[in-house]
């Protein structure tokens, strides 16, 4: 290096470029992983269509069989649509957690680790995937919502906030699964412990008032990462303040950076064995 001049060969590149080049190269490959993992998504059909139904399925079930019982003080379809949408991430992000663990169980990593493609590319992709996934999803459930009577009063601004909140409850529950998948030694495993992770939606605000839970229930709810995103998603969709927006926001970014930093150790541990 002469002068802040890297030296390639017999080209000159200087570290903006040759950083540049990087970026531009690792972007590449998580829209070609990411392209892979969607297109794997739609070859296993029967997941695709459930993950898809299961919005459809939820809504009804609690809107229908169990809105009557449930005294939320406002009609019971507005007040469970933000946490139908939270469920469906939870279940949508379970496919990741067990492709991202068939791949590492497989072989698929070592085929690209001998084509130079990067840990980060590789799990990085697969959470693309899944985003995209739940962008249809959260569509979906909306729709349906629509259709049986959610009537919200968000500003565009507001419209705008939940779905940044949104995104980023996506993104702390993908990289989680993700983080899962690259620990469980079997799609099976991995895919009970994708479940596990998205059960942790229903002790929460998101079906029911907390303060009509159990004390013992109450106290877990209450102190879970879900129950502040839900109640921000419905006091944005409502119209009025979202109380825990600070909260729910620093508990997605806390979850998205401890999991990207064990999802690379792990990747990393599990393709040196």
């Amino acid at each position: 290096m002469t002068d802040g001049i890297v030296l390639q060969g017999a080209v000159l590149q200087s570290p903006a470029a040759a950083a540049g080049g990087t970026f531009a190269k690792t972007w590449s490959e998580v829209r070609v992983m990411a392209t892979r993992s969607s297109r794997l998504s739609l070859r296993a059909i029967d997941g695709l269509v459930w993950a898809l139904a299961l919005p459809v399925v939820l809504m009804g079930l609690f809107v229908y069989l169990f809105g009557g019982a449930i005294h939320t003080g406002a009609r019971y379809v507005d007040y469970v649509v933000p946490g139908v949408l939270v469920v469906c991430i939870g279940y949508s992000a379970v496919m990741t957690c067990a492709s991202v663990a068939h791949d590492l169980n497989e072989g698929m990593v070592d085929r690209l680790r001998s084509m130079d493609v990067g840990g980060a590319s590789f799990m990085a992709g697969h959470v693309l995937a899944s985003v995209a996934r739940n962008l249809i999803s959260a569509v979906l459930v909306l729709g349906v919502a629509f259709a049986m009577g959610f009537r919200p009063h968000a500003s565009a601004l507001d419209w705008l906030k939940a779905l940044g909140v949104l995104a980023l409850c996506v993104l702390a529950y993908t990289w989680v699964t993700a983080t899962l998948g690259a620990l469980a030694r079997s799609a099976e495993a991995a895919n009970g412990m994708g479940f596990l992770v998205a059960f942790v939606a229903y002790p929460s605000s998101a079906f029911v008032p907390v303060k009509n839970m159990a004390t013992w229930v109450r106290g877990f709810a209450d102190h879970q990462p879900i129950t502040p995103i839900v109640n921000t998603l419905r006091g944005l969709l409502d119209g009025t303040p979202g109380t825990n927006t600070g909260t729910a926001v620093a508990w997605c970014l806390g979850t998205i950076a401890v999991s990207v930093a064990l999802a690379g150790w792990l990747f990393q541990f599990r393709t040196e064995e």
